[in-house]
């Protein structure tokens, strides 16, 4: 089985904003989240099995993203901007 390479920016979030980032909803604490991690939600989304709260199937692969401190949702990071909507959070149950 050939390896899939996928070309994926290291994301650049700057410290001082993650530290004043938190869930939109629950105002929880949220974290980078490790490039493994990324790299299985993006193959979910390769397969077409990836949809955020508002139940819309989520196409293009992230860049990163940021977790709630409960681990049940991942906000996605595009092009080093972290995407802080509550209807683009991306529910984790069934995933970690």
């Amino acid at each position: 089985m050939a390896e899939r390479t996928e070309v994926r920016r290291k994301v650049n979030i700057d410290k001082d904003l993650l530290a004043i980032l938190c869930c939109p909803d629950t105002k929880q604490d949220v974290s980078l989240a490790e490039d493994t991690f990324i790299a299985k939600l993006n193959e979910a989304v390769s397969r077409g099995q990836l949809k955020n709260k508002a139940n819309k199937l989520i196409t293009e692969p992230l860049d990163g993203g940021l977790i709630r401190a409960d681990r049940q949702i991942l906000y996605p990071i595009r092009e080093d901007i972290p995407v802080m909507l509550i209807e683009e959070g991306i529910p984790l149950e069934g995933i970690i």
